[in-house]
């Protein structure tokens, strides 16, 4: 099964990117991040031509998330639990039916946080508070679960071209990296630094002061798995060619291989 997650940047800007990449690379399950359009602006039907079962969060303008899958969910979830006046749209959450049981895999886009002396950086941390404290809760289920998006956090040094430049910035502070670690620490792994420690592996290029030719990258859109979905765990890649496309978000999709079967495969 392959699980994908892709901060998009614009669905509607993006979509030729989206039906070519959904058609070359074939992911099961899509996680994407930053749609910016309302739901009833999704593109949907393109994309439900290709076999893809089409479930959004959106949000006029900015934010929104999104799941494609080939295989139908059992349920769908949106939003994050924790504070009832947070009207961002950034989580959504699928349940699958898979051999063995089901898959829980969520889309998520955790806040920027920046400037870190704002209001921004103050919702950030509580954000990931909650993201903490929803993973704690399903962890008690002993189901394989996939916390997939732009975690707007750097994890470790080698994750970034030059950490200098970084060392000030809400997706490296210490208490960014800090909060992350406590998600590891809950149990949780990280899907890319479980299968490799090469250095140099970006997600993420800025459109400007041509960071991509010269590979000024940042890792920043993560898998992380439960210890049931990390026993599952195959292989993972990040498809870097993606950004060296026409009108390319200025993330890349990373992926996930798990050795478990949908239960029902949707025709493409």
């Amino acid at each position: 099964m392959k699980i994908a997650t892709w901060n998009i940047n614009g669905v509607r800007a993006r979509i030729d990117a989206l039906l070519a990449w959904l058609q070359e690379s074939r992911p099961d399950i899509a996680c994407l991040q930053e749609i910016k359009t309302v739901d009833e602006g999704f593109p949907r039907a393109e994309i439900e031509a290709l076999g893809y079962h089409v479930f959004t969060h959106g949000q006029k303008g900015f934010n929104g998330v999104a799941l494609l899958s080939r295989i139908k969910p059992d349920e769908v979830t949106n939003g994050l639990a924790g504070d009832d006046e947070d009207l961002q749209s950034r989580f959504i959450e699928g349940v699958f039916s898979v051999t063995g049981g089901v898959i829980r895999v969520c889309s998520l886009y955790l806040p920027n946080g920046n400037p870190p002396e704002t209001e921004k950086y103050t919702y950030k941390l509580a954000w990931m508070e909650r993201l903490q404290a929803f993973a704690a809760a399903r962890l008690m289920l002993e189901e394989p679960l996939i916390l997939a998006g732009d975690f707007n956090v750097i994890p470790e040094p080698h994750d970034c071209w030059d950490p200098g430049m970084w060392q000030n910035d809400a997706l490296f502070l210490p208490r960014t990296r800090a909060a992350f670690r406590r998600l590891e620490q809950l149990g949780l792994t990280d899907a890319v630094r479980a299968t490799t420690d090469a250095a140099s592996l970006y997600s993420f290029w800025d459109y400007q002061a041509g960071a991509w030719p010269k590979n000024h990258g940042i890792r920043i859109d993560h898998l992380m798995l439960s210890p049931e979905a990390t026993d599952l765990l195959i292989s993972t890649d990040i498809e870097k060619h993606v950004r060296a496309w026409e009108k390319p978000s200025d993330h890349v999709p990373v992926i996930a291989h798990f050795d478990v079967k949908p239960i029902e495969v949707a025709a493409a």
